[in-house]
């Protein structure tokens, strides 16, 4: 039993040393795709593409590990009229690990500060995927005069957990060993499609998803990802009163699903709630998953061009 325990913790051992030597080749083999511009006295990752009148501002959800490259189809095509620009919060990306608070306050400042470092000036189109709809709330409520329009694909709105009577998810402190350990490298490793762009061969380049599989590796539930997603109930406490600004056009795209809770409410019937008030909104319902911009980005990119201009 001692030989067994030590032959596991020397084999552990080694897993944990080649797992911090790949990270730091890959850290060098796979530079930044954008800029890196201090916020806050770390490093984020700032990535533009395309130029035009408009500057569309895309935020990921909590988990994707490499923001810049999962929403590389949709770039492609909009960058075609727009600017594009993906900012990647601490933890995510080519972004360094931060020591503050996943509070909403804090992104939402870190994310203003990254843009304005970047120098891309504003007013901004927010384009927000699953949690980073919270944030964008926010960022509308607190600074309306910086926000054009939000376009939301498939977005988590603070109000959602009180309509669907949910609660908001988390996720065990333990996940954040998942990076130094090297586990986080061993499931990438064992299956690899749990953490590519579910869509049909050639929508990604070959060497974007390579990219992609080595930085789940390094961000695979890392401390931001884990605090990030535990914080998120009181991120939705904080902005639960809120509602988008009257002055703001709001579009959002959303999952055709079948699901109808037992008082006949729907995602469509929530979002519904969330933009009818408005003068200018728009709701569009596609075939596929929570990620639509991975196979609906030519339809997303057309209809985001015939919204801008009515605006």
């Amino acid at each position: 039993m001692r030989n067994m325990l030590l032959i596991v913790s020397a084999i552990f051992f080694i897993w944990i040393m080649f797992n911090q030597i790949m990270i730091a080749y890959e850290h060098n083999k796979y530079p930044p795709i954008g800029q890196l511009v201090e916020v806050d006295g770390k490093k984020m990752h700032v990535y533009t593409k395309g130029e035009g009148e408009n500057t569309i501002v895309l935020l990921s959800g909590a988990g994707t590990a490499a923001p810049a490259l999962d929403y590389e189809p949709l770039m492609n095509v909009m960058a075609k009229n727009n600017r594009i620009v993906v900012v990647e919060l601490f933890g995510y990306g080519w972004s360094d690990i931060t020591n503050k608070e996943r509070t909403v306050e804090n992104i939402v400042e870190e994310i203003r500060g990254a843009l304005k470092k970047a120098n891309i000036e504003g007013p901004y189109i927010l384009m927000p995927h699953s949690v980073s709809g919270i944030y964008s709330m926010y960022y509308a409520n607190k600074y309306p005069d910086e926000i054009k329009a939000i376009i939301g694909i498939d977005c988590t709105l603070p109000q959602a957990v009180n309509y669907f009577n949910e609660t908001a998810p988390t996720m065990p402190s333990y996940f954040s060993a998942l990076v130094p350990t090297g586990i986080a490298r061993l499931a990438v490793y064992l299956n690899p499609e749990d953490y590519l762009p579910n869509a049909e061969k050639g929508t990604f380049s070959e060497d974007h998803l390579k990219m992609t599989k080595s930085i789940s590796a390094w961000n695979l539930g890392n401390k931001n990802i884990v605090a990030e997603v535990n914080e998120m109930n009181q991120n939705i406490a904080k902005t639960m009163d809120m509602s988008f600004p009257s002055e703001i056009p709001v579009l959002i795209f959303t999952v055709k699903d079948d699901k109808v809770t037992k008082d006949g409410k729907t995602m469509v019937s929530f979002y519904q709630t969330q933009i009818s008030h408005l003068p200018t909104n728009k709701l569009v319902v596609l075939e596929g998953n929570h990620y639509l911009h991975w196979s609906r980005y030519k339809e997303i990119s057309e209809i985001v061009n015939e919204f801008i201009d009515t605006i």
